[in-house]
């Protein structure tokens, strides 16, 4: 578990969540991290990992995050809706091989405004969908963060579709000709695949 007890870095809770680079450099150092931009990475990732390729990190705009991520964490892997119970699994299965428990930081990408971090709740939504897929298998000491995270994402699963293709991110999709990405990002539990990062892509664990 981290060992910064600032009051920021939820350090008394194993599920935390943060936002961006600064959330990520807050919560560190943690055994997992799992990277969330619903309608971006983790749409790419999925697909890439879905085909049986690779995603690779160069040219993306999430680069530097990921690179960051990947110093302070044995894994890095990609989540959200479409993928957030096949997360849980492998975070279950990481931690069974550990034979410890196993810290996890969930972060919330978001996107860059000039320079500041736009929230997204496309990125909420994802997070909050990893955060009770962890909670069904069990991992579930979730800090206030994360828990209003999977609990609103527990309470407006049904209309995820919908907040997805009305959100900033899913509008802006749809308007260049992009709308099956949406579609695909809020399909629950559709994908099986990880990304995982390793050798500077993303790959299927």
């Amino acid at each position: 578990m981290p060992n910064d007890h600032a009051p920021h870095a939820q350090a008394n809770y194993q599920v935390r969540l943060e936002w961006g680079s600064a959330g990520l450099a807050r919560l560190a150092p943690a055994d997992v991290v799992i990277l969330v931009q619903t309608l971006g990475l983790s749409a790419d990732a999925l697909a890439a990992a879905e085909a049986g390729a690779v995603l690779p990190l160069d040219g993306l705009p999430t680069a530097a995050l990921a690179g960051r991520a990947s110093v302070g964490a044995a894994h890095v892997l990609i989540g959200g809706i479409r993928n957030a119970r096949a997360v849980a699994d492998r975070v279950l299965e990481l931690q069974t091989a550990r034979a410890a428990r196993t810290s996890i930081a969930i972060i919330a990408v978001g996107y860059s405004d000039a320079d500041t971090l736009r929230f997204a709740v496309d990125d909420l939504l994802g997070a909050g969908a990893v955060v009770a897929a962890l909670g069904d298998v069990g991992i579930d000491h979730a800090s206030p963060d994360a828990a209003v995270a999977g609990e609103g994402y527990r309470a407006l699963r049904g209309a995820a579709r919908h907040l997805l293709s009305a959100s900033g991110t899913g509008r802006a999709l749809a308007g260049v000709g992009r709308a099956e990405v949406v579609q695909a990002a809020a399909a629950r539990d559709a994908a099986s695949v990880v990304p995982a990062f390793a050798d500077g892509a993303f790959r299927a664990a």
